[in-house]
């Protein structure tokens, strides 16, 4: 596929672009090497009209580095059709509703992811969005005093901590394989045994060398902060950094495809009426462990 048929348009935003011209499916390697430069300089990029299949996502998904894992549903459907309840029973739904607080992806595992596909294959009539936030802009945005404040902070980041804010109480160890199954449901991913993370609050890009922020619904406790100073800290951040022009909401049709940078930006799934089905499709490519493993104290 000739390079001159893609097109890259810019969001109306501090980051992204809707890209056409291109099928996922169909490229070529100078045609990857360009949206990988694109992909780093914008962070997100948008793909209409894709509707890959999941062995066609996961070809995709490798080409930009080995997986975290190959692919998970993200759905309030069984693989029987049926819904899960919203009923405060079902951990798959607490999932979800954990989803929608600001993150980065695995910031909770030895090794933070480094981007994700991510792709649409029923969307519900309303609501089910999908939020971005662009750290870089957000911490270019920081005023001096806040630069010099946070600047060699550190906080502990952990799934037990974040889906207990929703009631979901991850059991010790359970974590085996890819996150959610629709038939089996969810099989603990990020409830590991390990050492808790520990991230700095500003992070140097591995390949952009820029600054951004790092924080998000698994970051709590910093290091050298009582616990109510540290959740008052880490909230405004996150309402400082999670607004206009930094922030762009993507409405779903089916068929759709995103691939975004997980280093740079955060992202939030937003609240759909559960008595409509939602069914997403989730590569997440694992980061280098030379700059993305985390601390442990």
């Amino acid at each position: 596929m000739s390079l001159g048929t893609l097109n890259f348009e810019p969001l109306d935003a501090s980051f992204g672009a809707r890209v056409s011209g291109v099928h996922l499916r169909d490229i070529d390697d100078d045609v990857f090497r360009e949206i990988y430069a694109r992909w780093l300089d914008h962070g997100l990029l948008i793909f209409s009209d894709q509707f890959l299949s999941r062995d066609e996502q996961i070809k995709l998904a490798n080409r930009f580095g080995t997986l975290e894992f190959d692919i998970a549903p993200l759905s309030n459907v069984r693989a029987d059709g049926t819904l899960r309840p919203d009923d405060g029973t079902d951990d798959v739904v607490k999932v979800l509703k954990g989803n929608m607080g600001w993150h980065h992806d695995s910031t909770y595992m030895p090794v933070q992811a480094k981007d994700a596909v991510f792709t649409a294959e029923v969307v519900p009539q309303s609501g089910g969005t999908t939020g971005f936030a662009d750290m870089r802009a957000a911490y270019d945005a920081l005023d001096d005093a806040t630069v010099r404040k946070i600047e060699k902070l550190r906080a502990h980041h952990s799934l037990y901590h974040s889906q207990a804010k929703v009631g979901h109480e991850g059991k010790k160890g359970s974590h085996r394989g890819t996150g959610l199954n629709m038939d089996k449901g969810y099989n603990g991913y990020g409830f590991h045994d390990g050492p808790i993370s520990v991230r700095p609050l500003v992070k140097i890009h591995p390949e952009t060398g820029r600054k951004n922020l790092l924080i998000g619904r698994h970051a709590y406790d910093i290091v050298g902060y009582d616990s109510d100073e540290s959740d008052r800290l880490l909230q405004e951040l996150v309402d400082f950094a999670c607004q206009r022009p930094r922030t762009y909401h993507h409405v779903w049709a089916a068929g759709d495809a995103v691939i975004w940078d997980n280093r740079r930006l955060m992202h939030q799934a937003t609240p759909w009426p559960m008595d409509q089905a939602r069914i997403m499709w989730h590569s997440r490519i694992a980061g280098d462990p030379d700059t993305e493993a985390a601390l442990t104290s």
